[in-house]
């Protein structure tokens, strides 16, 4: 198995549930260093009984994880060459919306015999009610808005959280609907810089002299004008898939906001503190079934599928499908978001 994309809580407890899995229906588990670039470079270590043990609580992921993306290296064919030397039978392949395309084509295209886990802290995989990892990320970044209410009243401030979230806002609107966020900007509903702070005007002339803002790192700067801005994109640098790195958007509308206001503003990029530590009750369970439900389609010999969650059900779909939309923030839950700006 391989852990590909960006580090997740939750990640070891998959690892630990597809070994267990595995070794009852009588398979050797092996792991791939570091995603597809182990593949690409052949860098494999065994994961028996004592290697899995302990790892359920732990985050990050024992056998590492990288961006690479072998249809961007050009090199397919040592993907496949590695995986027949080393004599592997399946790939169970543990990652989101990136690593799991990455999975689907090599299924689609070489009939590649691999499963699918969906792994990211953003939910944006389409097949799937929940990823593992979301709700860890969700549960840190309400902490953090939980802490900054109480500097923020002290001092009469409006703070800005800047969350993670490229191209959807589900960390953003759930963080902020149970942190109890002024405002919430993501990309999917741009609201304008200048309604952003006519909710926080509308909200001072009540008496209350702080705000707490939450906004997406993938949000454009949205004007009245029309004019849009993403933060981060002049650098044009990207990572393997293409995608632009972001960041910054957070000091950017507090800028913005103080300028047009008046109001005293800072700015909280919580960053990578999301993806790290001890994944929450919540996660362990959902990524032990998605283990369990991957370790079963191996030993069935269904390829080209992906562990998902449908309700409280654990069920297979296909890669193709997990992969080929994102799971944006539909209105509905915006609109519930909403009832508390200002």
């Amino acid at each position: 198995m391989l852990t590909g994309g960006g580090d997740c809580p939750g990640l070891n407890a998959v690892i630990r549930a597809v070994g267990r899995r595995s070794f009852s229906h009588g398979h050797e588990v092996l792991g791939i260093r570091a995603g597809w670039k182990g593949l690409v470079e052949g860098l494999i270590q065994p994961l028996g009984p004592r290697e899995i043990s302990g790892i359920l609580p732990r985050g990050g992921t024992i056998i590492g994880t990288s961006r690479t993306n072998p249809f961007k290296t050009n090199s397919v064919d040592r993907v496949l060459a590695n995986f027949r030397e080393a004599s592997l039978d399946a790939l169970v392949a543990i990652g989101g919306e990136d690593t799991l395309g990455v999975a689907a084509r090599l299924y689609r295209e070489q009939d590649f015999p691999v499963v699918g886990v969906p792994k990211t802290i953003d939910n944006d995989l389409a097949a799937t009610d929940y990823t593992f990892g979301f709700d860890t990320a969700v549960t840190i970044a309400t902490e953090a808005i939980d802490r900054l209410h109480t500097t923020a009243e002290s001092h009469n401030r409006v703070m800005v959280v800047e969350v993670m979230g490229r191209h959807t806002g589900w960390i953003a609107v759930m963080s902020g609907i149970a942190g109890g966020a002024d405002v919430i900007l993501i990309p999917e509903q741009p609201i304008t810089v200048e309604q952003a702070c006519s909710e926080i005007r509308r909200r001072h002339e009540r008496g209350l002299d702080f705000s707490i803002v939450v906004v997406s790192e993938g949000y454009e700067l949205t004007y009245d004008s029309g004019e849009r801005r993403l933060v981060g994109e002049q650098a044009r640098e990207t990572d393997q898939f293409g995608h632009v790195k972001l960041g910054g958007v957070g000091g950017e509308l507090a800028r913005e906001i103080e300028a047009r206001t008046g109001f005293e503003t800072r700015v909280t990029v919580l960053g990578h503190v999301q993806r790290g530590g001890s994944p929450t009750p919540r996660d362990r369970v959902l990524a032990t079934r998605y283990g369990l439900k991957a370790a079963d389609l191996v030993d069935e010999g269904r390829f080209g599928r992906m562990a998902a969650l449908h309700g409280d059900d654990i069920v297979d779909v296909s890669l193709d499908e997990a992969t080929a939309t994102l799971k944006t923030v539909p209105p509905a839950w915006y609109e519930v978001a909403k009832a508390f700006f200002g």
